[in-house]
């Protein structure tokens, strides 16, 4: 079954009725300040794509990782990791597969080991401390919509009891860009680290989420495996193309995460002056409101042509950061609404 993401405007759109260019679109945890894409010379159009020693270095330096590789967006490889991981563990049997998700989170994680016949076990706010052999352990770090962190400490030592059950630790870092580097697990992983696969998004904190790339930093064996799947051209060369011109610009980066920071700051107290008794979390890139009406609530939005994401567990609404415009037009709305 297809779940139901944010970004979804047309759908939306023709729902209420109102025509797509009048929607303030804030489904999504896309930075609103994209990366400015320059002239692309016509060879990158014309040749197939080629992973080049110099965009990998880029990534590398970026990411702090002794090994990377590009993919087409991490969804790609979401989808693709229990067949790897099965592959690679023969012993794996029907009754042997367990894989422990955040209750709360990026809900492709859990239809993607679910479909390949897994025991979901769920956990939130504290890791598992339990684990079978074998099994797979999914973290969302920050997770995705709750904000919530796992600190580096508390992940060294996940990742301790993985390597002794020989299961597989996977953390997603989708939204990790707008943290300092040492927040990322990358920063921990050795040549060993074959217990280990860190997912790195590309299109959130860059704006470009169109381009469909992305990055796992792991071990060579893993980020050869993985390679080896995905075929030689997975990623278009456009978009291998813009990440190495963006990921080598620092200047750009800071400048980026200071107004993601400023902008956050600035929604979240237009937000508290009409959510001042709900629970708000928030982080550079995206506002969370738990609320008991939330469906009702995102109802209103639509019919002012506000589209937000409404939670799976219809708890809670999640909020796009703005850029100066956007947070005009939501003060407007909210003051109706």
């Amino acid at each position: 079954m297809a779940i139901l993401h944010g970004g979804q405007l047309s759908r939306v759109a023709q729902q209420y009725q109102i025509p797509e260019k009048e929607w303030l679109d804030l489904s999504t945890g896309i930075a609103p300040f994209s990366y400015p894409v320059a002239h692309i010379p016509l060879k990158i159009w014309q040749n197939l794509p080629t992973v080049s020693t110099s965009l990998m270095a880029a990534a590398q330096h970026y990411y702090q990782a002794l090994h990377c590789w590009p993919l087409a967006g991490s969804q790609q490889l979401i989808e693709k990791l229990p067949q790897l991981w099965n592959a690679q563990n023969k012993g794996i049997t029907a009754s042997t597969k367990h894989v422990y998700l955040p209750k709360v989170g990026y809900k492709e994680h859990q239809q993607a080991w679910q479909q390949a016949g897994y025991q979901l076990h769920f956990y939130q706010k504290v890791l598992p401390t339990d684990i079978e052999h074998l099994s797979v352990v999914v973290v969302i770090n920050p997770n995705n919509p709750l904000t919530d962190t796992f600190s580096i400490d508390a992940l060294k030592i996940l990742q301790q009891q993985c390597r002794y059950q020989q299961a597989l630790l996977i953390i997603d870092e989708a939204f990790a860009d707008i943290f300092p580097p040492e927040f990322s697990f990358v920063t921990q992983l050795k040549d060993d680290s074959e217990d280990v696969i860190v997912l790195r998004s590309f299109g959130k904190f860059f704006g470009l989420a169109g381009l469909r790339i992305g990055f796992v930093c792991s071990s060579k064996k893993w980020c050869e495996l993985i390679q080896e799947s995905n075929g030689p051209w997975s990623v278009n060369s456009v978009a291998l193309y813009i990440a190495e011109q963006a990921l080598n610009d620092k200047c750009w980066q800071q400048t980026q995460i200071t107004r993601l920071q400023k902008q956050s700051i600035k929604q979240e107290q237009l937000l508290q002056q009409y959510f001042s008794m709900q629970r708000i979390e928030s982080n550079a890139l995206f506002i969370t409101i738990f609320l008991t009406d939330a469906s009702a609530l995102y109802k209103k939005l639509c019919l002012h042509a506000v589209y937000v994401r409404l939670s799976d567990e219809n708890d809670a609404l999640r909020f796009g950061l703005c850029d100066e415009l956007q947070l005009i037009t939501l003060a407007k709305v909210l003051a109706k609404a």
